[in-house]
Order: structure tokens, then sequence, then C-alpha cells
């Protein structure tokens, strides 16, 4: 493989041929396979949330924080596919960074690496129009089941899509999640894709989302107490300002790194920056004017 030239002609804006994407992704499931459910990882390192497609601005993303052959390291929290125009050119960037300089690129799954959801989504749509079937979709949903769950930096930082689960007390607990499998429609490993934050409840609720759960502060800081962490670091849901801190004391925040989400929802866009001592830097970036989309595709109409 010719890691260097397919980095170059996918961004671009190409997309590999379909023998070639095929082979990309079992040498990443290869290399995914060997990772825990939970990936230690080291500051200085750059987290960042959903990106749903929107190559350009990933390529935005990547300008902000600095580029992954200059040596800067990132932890991308899921939901790179699905809503925007260019899912595969996203998804195929991703892994060709993760196949060229694994460990400085942590994928950790969201709800939208998923079958269920792709096949509605726009990911199962874009991969039929730009490969004339469905193998290139089956193999990348191939890749999803091996993406890591969490990750954990300095032993203080935890890094999870959507929330935490009431079935789970400790990191170790995560550790031992069968994850190489389709996401769940319930229990712990779904309930760490799909669950949320919020300032209105202090204990558990069911999420209106139909799948994960709602939790409150005492929640966050109980689990911040037996896993011995500063934060809890997640992506998940749309915020205006690119960045959301969800209870008075900081111990749990949101990064959205889609700005201009569905291009029409105005929103902000942000990393973190993690630096040595766990210092916390937020970035926040607009949109770029480069939005080329192959078709504009119907997509229901719901923002998870």
């Amino acid at each position: 493989m010719d890691l260097d030239k397919w980095i170059s002609q996918v961004r671009g804006g190409e997309y590999l041929p379909e023998a070639a994407i095929k082979k990309l992704c079992r040498h990443v499931c290869n290399i995914l396979c060997e990772e825990s459910n939970v990936q230690t990882v080291s500051t200085p390192v750059i987290v960042c949330g959903d990106i749903h497609g929107q190559f350009y601005d990933l390529l935005k993303l990547f300008e902000t924080g600095g580029e992954v052959d200059d040596g800067t390291k990132y932890i991308f929290l899921g939901d790179f596919v699905d809503r925007g125009h260019n899912s595969i050119e996203v998804l195929t960037l991703l892994l060709l960074l993760k196949a060229r300089w694994p460990d400085r690129m942590t994928l950790l799954r969201g709800n939208h690496e998923s079958r269920q959801v792709t096949t509605i989504y726009g990911f199962w749509d874009e991969c039929h129009k730009k490969y004339g079937g469905t193998e290139v979709w089956r193999c990348c949903t191939e890749v999803f089941d091996c993406l890591s769950i969490a990750a954990l930096v300095d032993c203080k930082v935890f890094c999870v899509h959507g929330g935490l689960s009431p079935t789970l007390r400790t990191i170790d607990q995560i550790r031992s999640i069968h994850r190489k499998t389709e996401i769940p429609h319930e229990g712990s490993f779904s309930d760490l894709m799909w669950s949320d934050p919020d300032e209105q409840v202090d204990d558990w609720t069911r999420s209106p989302r139909g799948a994960g759960w709602v939790f409150g502060a005492r929640i966050t800081k109980s689990f911040n107490h037996n896993n011995n962490l500063d934060l809890i670091c997640r992506a998940h849901q749309l915020v205006q300002r690119g960045y959301k801190y969800h209870f008075k004391g900081k111990y749990i925040v949101t990064v959205w790194s889609a700005p201009n989400y569905c291009y029409r929802c105005g929103n902000l866009a942000s990393i973190l920056r993690l630096n040595e001592p766990l210092q916390h830097e937020f970035q926040v970036f607009r949109e770029t004017s480069n939005q080329f989309s192959y078709d504009d595709l119907e997509r229901p109409s719901y923002f998870l």
C-alpha cells in the first residue's frame, strides 16, 4: 500500500478505488484489533468530537490543530460518518492516517458507527452511489466493529462518545465488554454510545433518544471519584459554541467538531488540546467555504 500517495489523493477530494479501500480496511482492522477497549494515551493530544461526513471541515480541523505528519496526536470520539456529503472521504482519510501513524491516531466508536444507523442516515447511500454496491459499506462496518470504546489520557481524562451507564461503576468494567460486534440496542455498550449529561436531572432517566440514559451531576461526580478522574470528555450532542461544560464543577465537557452542522445549524466547532500537565485549551473554528457535494441526498431530520 502506498499510504502517502493515497493520503494525497484523498486530501485532494478523490476517493480510493474499491480494491484499495477494501485493502485499507483489512489493514486497519488488524491494527485496531490489537488495541484495548480503553486505549491509554499520553499528553499532549487533541480531542475531537463528531465530524459527520463534513470532509472539508475535517481538513480545516487539521489546519487548526496541526497535521498528523508533523507529530500532532489526535483522539476522535466517533461519529465520523452520516449526515454530511462526504463520509467516504472523511472515513478514508482517518483510516489512512491511522494506518500511516497508528500511535498518533486514536479512533473511538460512536453511535453512528453502526450498520443499522448508517443504513438510514446517509453512509450506506453514499457508498452505494460512489461504488455502485454495498461491498465498501460492508468492509467499513467491519472496521467499526474493531474500534475502541474509550480512551484514557494520563489516567485522568476519560474520553468516550456518548456518556455513562448505570451498569458501569469503573473503567475496568469497560475493558471486559465484547466490542467486536454491532452496537446492541441496550446494555452498557449501548449506553456508552448513546447517553447524555443533563443539568435538569441528578440520577438516571431514560433517554428521549430511544437508547441510552440521561444522567446528572451526582452520577458524573461519583464515576469520576471511583476512577480518580479529573474530566470526562465526550461528543454526541450539538452545542452551538463548539464545546460545553455541563455542570458547575467542570468535570464533564462536550466537544463538537462539525461546524455549521448539516450545513445549516450555524454552530461553531472546537477541538480540545490537552497539554502537560493536563492543561485544557479549546480551539474554536468555523466552517470552510468549500463544501463540495456529490449530491443532495434526502436525510431524515434528526440531530443525534
